[in-house]
């Protein structure tokens, strides 16, 4: 990437970067709280912070690569301005912490000193509300206990099903086999049916021959003779 092109990139990481940094310190100075308010607001501007310093670092890299001195100086000189604007902001953010601390402090003490008229009245009503929350956490849990013990039957039954299915197929698989058997036998036996077969056959045409040979044997005999 060309020089003139990353330095351009970083100057404007720089700037956005500061620019939300800046509107992060300002909602924590209009910050009322509650607590993880301000230190959700505290952990994204620390963020940022972290990505600034470490853009600003890639800029003194970038500096010390150049050729020319006088473009050294003036990238170095940038930076060290930036650090300097990021440490005025880290000091602004302290400020910011402290004012927004102190003013959810007095606000959670005002809210005490409010409430202390009312707090007989509410801990009867909490006492009410956890006693119904009592009640129906415990019918839920029956009810749970309903739906679980249905489930378990229903398991129970499927099982039973599976074993007798698995009984069948079984008894199946014992009867296939027992038809391969048969099968296998008898075609052993057409087997040696049909070798019989062509042997008788082949006894009947040696007959037949023997037969007529011996007829034309007799013939020639009588009237040849």
């Amino acid at each position: 990437m060309d020089e003139h092109v990353r330095v351009q990139i970083c100057q404007q990481e720089i700037v956005k970067l500061d620019l939300q940094i800046k509107a992060f310190i300002q909602d924590i100075w209009q910050c009322e709280g509650p607590p993880s308010t301000l230190h959700q607001l505290n952990q994204d501007v620390h963020d940022n912070i972290v990505q600034l310093k470490t853009t600003i670092q890639e800029l003194e890299r970038i500096a010390t690569e150049q050729d020319q001195e006088s473009d050294k100086q003036t990238l170095l000189q940038d930076a060290n301005n930036h650090r300097k604007q990021l440490n005025s902001m880290q000091a602004s953010l302290r400020k910011a912490n402290l004012s927004c601390q102190v003013a959810i402090e007095k606000r959670e003490k005002s809210d005490l000193l409010e409430g202390s008229t009312d707090v007989r009245h509410r801990s009867q009503t909490g006492k009410e509300a956890l006693a119904k929350s009592a009640k129906s956490i415990t019918e839920n849990m029956m009810s749970i206990t309903r739906m679980m013990a249905t489930q378990v039957k229903s398991s129970e039954e499927t099982v039973n099903t599976l074993v007798a299915s698995s009984q069948q197929v079984g008894d199946t698989q014992d009867e296939f086999r027992s038809m391969a058997g048969h099968i296998q036998s008898s075609k052993k036996l057409l087997t040696k049916y049909g070798r019989r077969e062509c042997t008788d056959k082949l006894l009947i045409l040696l007959a037949l021959v023997f037969f007529f040979a011996t007829v034309l044997y007799i013939v020639k005999k009588r009237f040849f003779s």
